[in-house]
């Protein structure tokens, strides 16, 4: 087996209506051949039933998935705007490795700079994480959570592919973070700012998949 590029294309995998605008507001011209965004729904539930359909189209066949949106910062010092790389996501059914972490950091780190860029594992939770809820998942070792991310890469890593290994990532945007809570007045900026750095973010997230070496049969 040799090691050459991408074998398929990249499905980049949201839960909000305002994630979805703000990945398609902005095509670019890297994007792979056959990319697709899709919107699975809100909670783990929803993000792996959708991630299925997804990977059962021929069109997927050997696709990268990337999991992304908003997320919750766990950390104190975060702030909205900040960004999370998953090195793991963790969720109650087990740990999910991602892959490149660290030429995904560089690029989006080049994709906005001056914004700050997290690694660390991600956990998953399946309600809206509020107050001293952080510090228990803080002290699991996650810097951020979100409700999707671990459900989309367990489901995407579980599910066969001819192609060998899939490669998945989580990157998440943080809206809301321990002295930045969505019940705050500077919520509104918060989520502004956010959403202007989800939109920038595509270059790099094409430039992880093109990286993202695979071995062909």
């Amino acid at each position: 087996m040799t090691a050459t590029g991408p074998r398929g294309p990249l499905l980049i995998a949201c839960a909000l209506r305002i994630e979805e605008v703000a990945l398609r507001s902005r095509r670019h011209r890297d994007a792979p051949e056959g990319n697709a965004v899709l919107r699975t729904g809100m909670g783990p539930r929803a993000a792996e039933r959708s991630v299925i359909r997804a990977l059962a189209d021929p069109r997927m066949r050997g696709a990268a998935v990337l999991a992304t949106g908003f997320c919750a910062g766990l950390v104190p010092g975060t702030h909205p705007g900040d960004l999370v790389v998953a090195t793991e996501t963790v969720d109650p059914r087990g740990t999910v490795t991602g892959v490149g972490t660290a030429r995904l950091a560089e690029a989006l780190a080049r994709a906005v700079p001056g914004r700050t860029v997290h690694t660390g594992p991600l956990i998953g939770s399946d309600h809206v994480v509020r107050g001293q809820e952080r510090a228990r998942l803080r002290a699991t070792g996650a810097i951020a959570v979100d409700m999707e991310s671990a459900a989309t890469l367990w489901t995407a890593a579980q599910l066969g592919d001819p192609a060998g290994p899939r490669p998945v990532a989580a990157v998440r945007v943080i809206v809301d973070a321990p002295e930045h809570e969505l019940v705050r007045i500077g919520t509104v900026r918060g989520g502004i700012s956010a959403f202007r750095v989800l939109r920038a973010v595509l270059p790099a997230f094409y430039e992880w998949h093109r990286s993202s070496l695979l071995p062909r049969r």
